[in-house]
């Protein structure tokens, strides 16, 4: 049957190892130096390695393969323990994958010396993540548009270098800006130019509200640190397609495992049905621009 796959260039791959944990399937091992696939029945072709490997060497494909397997998977996964597992099970929920979900929970209830109950992993598996431990009312994940002082951040823009004590304006116009929290339909997004930033790029920059963030809407993400990157791409789709944003300015540290984040973007450009212009700006870590282009 043909599905989408993973697919990973060797010519591109250093062997670094960062994509290891980040497929819950443990359908990657490091092989002769190399990232391998080693079991098409393991990979179920979502991608949430692709923004932890710093050299871009995996992608997605359409391709025939043998259809994804989640007993053959839950086979690999308990041998690495509990948490594992929860994680797995955590990775099929949010994709809306019921059917594997449930096909896991069987496997598992049919397992003997694991060391905890099904009941312990499904309650787990059911918490809320950590950014939503306080539900829906939490003022961290509440959407806000906030008032900008227009001409403020404008004056202080043209001011450049001040020996005044006042305090500079913000240029940030929403809340919530990280990407797991965000809503990518969100009124701040329509028709909007995107600030798609590392998360170092701001402690990095003095002027990055000024010249870089002013009259746009922003996200930020590490992706190196981040887990469900899948997630991220499929809201930066979302962005382009339903929410129409006109530009995506994604913003990245000098550093190797930032590059994932452009990764991300390109592979959401490639995957929406609307074009629009990416533009990748590179930081030093002293804050210096190293290099501006449009990709």
């Amino acid at each position: 049957m043909k599905r989408e796959i993973i697919k990973i260039d060797e010519d591109k791959c250093n062997g670094c190892g960062l994509c290891i944990p980040a497929c819950p399937e443990g359908a990657l091992q490091i092989i002769d130096g190399k990232a391998r696939l080693v079991s098409d029945l393991m990979c179920d072709g979502l991608g949430a390695c692709i923004g932890d490997c710093p050299e871009g060497a995996i992608e997605i494909e359409t391709r025939e393969a043998e259809p994804y397997n989640e007993t053959a998977v839950m086979k690999e996964i308990i041998k690495h323990g509990f948490n594992t597992v929860v994680a797995h099970l955590k990775h099929l929920r949010d994709h809306g994958e019921t059917a594997f979900l449930k096909e896991a929970i069987e496997f598992l209830e049919e397992q003997e010396g694991l060391g905890y109950t099904v009941a312990d992993v499904t309650q787990k598996v059911h918490e809320k993540d950590d950014g939503d431990a306080c539900g829906g009312s939490c003022p961290g994940g509440a959407t806000v548009v906030f008032d900008i002082d227009t001409d403020a951040v404008n004056k202080a823009a043209t001011a450049g270098n001040t020996e005044s004590n006042a305090d500079l304006p913000s240029a940030l116009r929403q809340w919530p800006v990280q990407m797991h929290l965000i809503n990518p339909n969100a009124a701040y997004f329509e028709n909007a130019d995107v600030v798609l930033a590392a998360d170092c790029t701001a402690f990095s920059m003095g002027n990055f509200h000024t010249q870089y963030l002013k009259g746009k809407s922003l996200a930020i993400a590490c992706p190196k640190l981040d887990s469900g990157l899948d997630i991220y791409i499929q809201k930066l789709v979302s962005m382009i397609d339903e929410a129409r944003i006109n530009t995506l300015h994604v913003m990245v540290m000098e550093v190797p495992c930032c590059s994932g984040l452009i990764q991300m973007a390109q592979t959401a450009v490639s995957n929406a049905s609307r074009k629009i212009p990416v533009k990748k700006t590179v930081v030093g870590i002293r804050g210096d621009i190293l290099s501006e282009e449009w990709v």
